[in-house]
């Protein structure tokens, strides 16, 4: 483990790149806060504490199937009340599987079996827990979002959705689960009271359109060209809907943009020009700023969503950035980044405001899915 605390621009070097942003001392934070960070490569799962002296790992959890195997712990949620953390495990002989835990002792409370390869989580207020089934080593087929009950840690539905969903997020109001696939180029809502289908919206670039809610494969419904033999051209791998539940965002993985959709009119409104391969998205709960990790370039986007201008590209401290989590002040974004080879994977600290990285830890190998637990001011301790 290794921990960095700075509150100054830091220096580009050989394994710590340049920071786009003013050069000022920035103020440090007056308030601990908490992330659980999945490290896919290690079967571990990570509590990272940021703090007034940096980043460092509280602790490591074991996050596995088969000791005796790589698992793959991918996706991470934390309950909207902070009691409870669940984490995907990917690899599952034949299917995958959702582990729950409690926050803070994170003891081991159950597990239910998922879908192939299930992925990224969200949790509603009345405890049905959405995983979506990413297939990534099947055939491009149609896959899934499983719904658990978190109570029983039963599943009670697989909903069809299309090729490798990914990004599951819900509405502000819980109502509405959003995802997207990557394969068939379509965002897909679920009416959470139903548990079916209820809009598709077709993403491929100079196609989008709305789509019959039992459209799964969009290899029939492609139009003006969207690529070589009909190849969607977007491949969208994140959703994040806005904290008014107007909009919502998409990372747009193969051709540099991310999409705003107004989820009234159900159509795309504005496109966002960025860096290579866009993977994961999250909004400051204030909805004033948007942030991007770019897996190809590395990087970090953080976008004015007033004017939709790129405010700051932040260099990650190690290869591969993964996913993101905001704070609830809206202050700090943590990036997971993967890491390469036997690289450890680490976790980006970076003050929004600014567009710097404040500070850094290492967790383990393929760090990846991130969510947020808790924020402690330092004010209110006794």
């Amino acid at each position: 483990m290794t921990r960095t605390g700075c509150w100054t621009l830091l220096v580009g070097t050989a394994g710590l790149a340049a920071i786009a942003g003013p050069s000022v001392a920035q103020e440090p934070p007056q308030a601990d806060y908490y992330v659980y960070v999945a490290a896919e490569s290690q079967d571990e799962v990570a509590l990272v504490r940021f703090g007034p002296a940096g980043a460092e790992v509280s602790r490591t959890i074991e996050a596995s199937l088969n000791p005796t195997d790589i698992d793959g712990p991918h996706g991470i949620a934390v309950s909207p009340d902070g009691s409870n953390w669940y984490v995907s495990i990917a690899h599952g002989l034949p299917f995958g599987q959702i582990q729950k835990f409690a926050t803070g002792s994170d003891r081991k409370l159950g597990a239910a079996e998922a879908g192939l390869f299930p992925a990224t989580m969200t949790v509603t207020p009345g405890g049905l827990l959405f995983a979506v089934n990413f297939n990534l080593h099947g055939d491009p087929v149609p896959s899934s979002v499983s719904v658990v009950e978190t109570g029983s840690m039963n599943e009670i539905r697989k909903v069809t959705t299309c090729a490798m969903p990914h990004g599951s997020r819900l509405s502000p109001d819980a109502r509405r689960h959003y995802s997207v696939c990557m394969m068939d180029d379509q965002l897909v809502e679920i009416d959470v009271r139903t548990l079916g289908v209820s809009r598709r919206l077709y993403l491929a670039p100079g196609a989008e359109r709305d789509l019959p809610p039992e459209t799964t494969e969009s290899s029939s419904v492609v139009g003006s060209a969207p690529g070589a033999g009909g190849a969607a051209r977007c491949g969208p791998t994140w959703v994040q809907p806005s904290p008014d539940g107007l909009r919502a965002w998409i990372a747009c993985n193969k051709n540099r943009e991310v999409l705003e959709v107004d989820l009234g009119a159900w159509q795309v409104t504005r496109r966002f020009a960025t860096g290579a391969g866009p993977y994961n998205l999250e909004v400051t709960p204030d909805g004033a700023t948007l942030v991007v990790t770019y897996k190809d370039d590395h990087a970090v986007g953080v976008f004015d969503l007033d004017d939709g201008s790129e405010r700051a590209v932040v260099r990650s401290s190690r290869r591969i950035p993964h996913g993101v989590a905001v704070s609830p002040d809206s202050r700090y974004a943590f990036v997971t980044v993967e890491g390469v080879g036997n690289d450890p994977g680490t976790v980006d600290v970076i003050e929004l405001e600014s567009g710097q990285r404040v500070s850094s830890a290492d967790v383990g190998r393929q760090a990846g899915g991130i969510g947020f637990w808790k924020m402690e001011r330092l004010s209110d301790r006794k």
